[in-house]
């Protein structure tokens, strides 16, 4: 039987170094831009590379929310974010608009995982999304145990 994986939410590097000293596989976070809850404590991108490295020596991951609702222009600066991005390696992205996901995929290498903010009900959402390239689809709260299996 495969092991599911602990997986803890982190607001700053403190929190990151707690989750994962204290059990967690695999820790999201957000930084300063892109995410859902870019208005919290969040992560600078100096302390998501230190995140990320403390997490590899650990054998250990961190996922990195870009789901915010993004219009043109927030696609625009997500461009200029993504080299240093894709230098600091976080294990995946966590993305819930179509927009993010093309463009990641034309600029990184990265894999994708789908917030549950893109609120995956049903078999076909989730084939459409591995379709789409996504590595994980993390299901939307409202889908029961009886229907995830």
């Amino acid at each position: 039987m495969k092991k599911p994986e602990l997986l803890a939410p982190a607001g700053n590097l403190e929190k990151v170094n707690i989750a994962l000293a204290y059990g967690a596989d695999a820790v999201y976070v957000g930084c300063r831009f892109f995410g859902l809850r870019k208005y919290s404590e969040n992560l600078s991108l100096l302390d998501l590379e230190k995140a990320v490295n403390s997490a590899n020596k650990l054998g250990k991951k961190i996922y990195l929310t870009l789901n915010s609702f993004p219009h043109n222009q927030d696609l625009e600066e997500l461009t200029k974010y993504l080299p240093s991005l894709n230098k600091i390696k976080p294990h995946a992205f966590i993305v819930s608009d179509l927009g993010v996901l093309k463009l990641i995929q034309e600029n990184s290498e990265i894999p994708v995982h789908i917030s549950t903010q893109a609120s995956v009900l049903n078999s076909d959402s989730v084939n459409f999304w591995q379709n789409q390239g996504a590595k994980r689809i993390i299901l939307a709260r409202e889908v029961s145990i009886k229907e995830i299996k």
